[in-house]
């Protein structure tokens, strides 16, 4: 590297700090007392950790940081290994910023240099960058005397904007006494015009920052580092721990870069699904950003609705809660295999285009309270056994409680009375069915949507009921209020097995002809066997129940949304 002038002055305590010497004794040596570490590693470690023998020893980086300067082309004093790209980061700005100066960084970009930056007492100057070229000429009119530090994440997180060499070396070349932060961490995803490490080595005022945790696919052994003038090489040394990385995720670390880096196939993925995700958010009513990086971060119409969506099918993705100004954006990794990326995408179109909405019965299309529920308090009061609606709600937000007759005889064993089944069924339905001398409590069902209601949702989407009733009493109730012609499908507990299992809920999707739906239940089985098929699980508080109990065990049962009533449907779905 070409010793040029270096103008930036580092923070005026680090001169008094003086190198940190971490250097192992000379060949030769066999008896190491100093510094202070135990004599042989302790037994258990032999068996779980990797270079186990090691661990008793503080870490040496000299042993990856040459063989990542004989990687890139540079000498081994360009280069310092860190604690994952943040710990670079972290000493970058504590060399150079101090109260009284200032640093630039883009906005919005990685949150952890925002942080950085005032905890060193520096003051921190944000310029807008979305998309596009970096705005170099806004960055440099906010720059000043007191300018000891630009920030520039390219491809930017969360953004994806990538920075070109001609707006990066512009800026290198107007601020010669400030440090030009380059975080690469997401180079290996972008072109390789892209890569800023050749011109970033020809000015001593940039450092660069990578890491392995990304392309390379080893976030957890915590390996990043920082390639500059060995000069500030130097004052990132003196600002940072001795031992910042263990000797285990070294010694991984060399044998992944002995590998060769990340494998191509994987990053020809990545880009290929970054151009599908974008179209497909695009079509599907989003506003997705061009990306550099292995993400893709879009806005949303309703993107608190989008992230419980994906959550609740499984699909964790990044919102930013703390920051108002990205209210409304979503980052989306792309994961690269295939499967995973169909599955991902089968979610986003679940979730924002749905092609059918199923519903359960009991609770959700019609008021059981005075019915189903009452002929479980009946039944039981026949055996002598007295139980309230709130025994009935436990039991069902325990799960596997979707047939009537099995979660009667469940509750009336758990309070000591064992009868068989057959017995318990031939009771319920007597006064659940009633007869022509005595009317049966089925007549106290009500409807809990509005004909009308059920007909305008019939004209956005194709309806289905889902249930856990024979065919005969669902059609019964169907028929009887009027409203069989809205649901294109009724699946029963004569056609599948019962929810929890999914198999009733697919069957349901194969009927109308669609892959994609929204359901609606009560309890969490209808919730788990949603999820199970892919459908969106959407909860409903059925009368009677305790809404706050209720509602956490539906939500804990995966719910998406949380609704007071099924009619609430018209005011979530996109």
């Amino acid at each position: 590297m070409e010793q040029r002038p270096l103008l930036v002055e580092p923070v005026p305590a680090l001169a008094a700090l003086g190198p940190y010497s971490t250097g192992r004794p000379a060949a030769g040596i066999d008896l190491v007392l100093d510094f202070n570490e135990r004599l042989a590693p302790p037994a258990a470690a032999r068996s779980v950790v990797p270079g186990a023998p090691a661990v008793n020893r503080y870490p040496e980086l000299g042993t990856l940081e040459p063989r990542i300067a004989e990687r890139l082309g540079v000498p081994a004093a360009a280069v310092l290994v860190t604690a994952g790209g943040d710990d670079a980061l972290e000493r970058t700005v504590r060399a150079v910023c101090a109260p009284g100066r200032r640093a630039l960084m883009t906005t919005p970009s990685y949150g952890m240099i925002r942080r950085f930056i005032p905890l060193a007492g520096a003051e921190l100057v944000e310029v807008p960058w979305w998309r596009g070229e970096l705005p170099v000429e806004e960055m440099l009119a906010s720059a000043d005397a007191r300018t000891a530090l630009a920030c520039v994440v390219s491809p930017n997180n969360p953004t994806g904007a990538a920075a070109s060499r001609a707006s990066v070396a512009r800026l290198l070349e107007a601020l010669p006494r400030a440090l030009v932060l380059l975080d690469q961490a997401y180079v290996d995803f972008a072109e390789p015009e892209q890569d800023l490490l050749e011109l970033a080595l020809e000015h001593p005022n940039a450092v660069v920052v990578r890491t392995l945790s990304k392309a390379w696919g080893a976030a957890g052994l915590r390996v990043g580092f920082a390639v500059a003038d060995p000069r500030v090489i130097d004052w990132l040394r003196r600002v940072g721990l001795p031992f910042p990385v263990s000797a285990p995720s070294l010694a991984a670390a060399a044998a992944i870069l002995a590998e060769g880096g990340p494998e191509p196939a994987l990053i020809a993925a990545v880009r290929g699904q970054r151009e599908a995700l974008g179209g497909l958010l695009a079509g599907l009513g989003a506003e997705p950003l061009p990306s550099a990086g292995s993400f893709v971060f879009a806005r949303f119409a309703d993107a608190p609705q989008v992230w419980r969506g994906l959550h609740a099918l499984g699909i964790a993705i990044r919102a930013f809660a703390a920051r108002p100004e990205l209210a409304g954006w979503l980052r989306i990794t792309l994961p690269g295999d295939a499967a995973s990326f169909d599955r991902l995408a089968a979610a986003l179109r679940t979730v924002l285009a749905p092609e059918a909405l199923l519903f359960d019965l009991d609770g959700v299309l019609a008021d059981v309270s005075g019915s189903y529920r009452e002929a479980t308090l009946q039944t039981a009061a026949s055996y002598g056994v007295a139980l309230t609606m709130a025994d009935i709600a436990a039991a069902t937000a325990a799960g596997d409680a979707n047939n009537d007759w099995v979660l009667t005889r469940r509750l009336l064993a758990a309070r000591g009375v064992a009868r068989p089944l057959a017995e318990v069924r031939e009771r319920f339905e007597a006064i659940y069915q009633g007869s022509e001398a005595a009317p049966g409590l089925r007549r106290h069902e009500r409807p809990l949507l509005a004909p009308e209601t059920l007909r305008r949702l019939a004209a956005r989407l194709p309806l289905a009921v889902v249930t856990g009733r024979p065919r005969a009493d669902a059609r019964r109730f169907l028929d009887g209020h009027g409203i069989a012609d809205c649901f294109r499908a009724v699946v029963t507990m004569d056609d599948a097995p019962l929810k929890p299992d999914p198999a009733p809920v697919r069957l349901a999707l194969e009927r109308l002809g669609v892959a994609s739906a929204w359901m609606l239940g009560d309890t969490p089985d209808d919730l788990r066997a949603a999820r199970g098929a892919g459908v969106l699980p959407i909860g409903v508080i059925a009368p009677g129940d305790e809404p706050e109990a209720t509602a956490a065990s539906l939500r804990a049962a995966g719910a998406a949304e949380v609704l007071g009533a099924a009619d609430e449907i018209l005011e979530v779905l996109p």
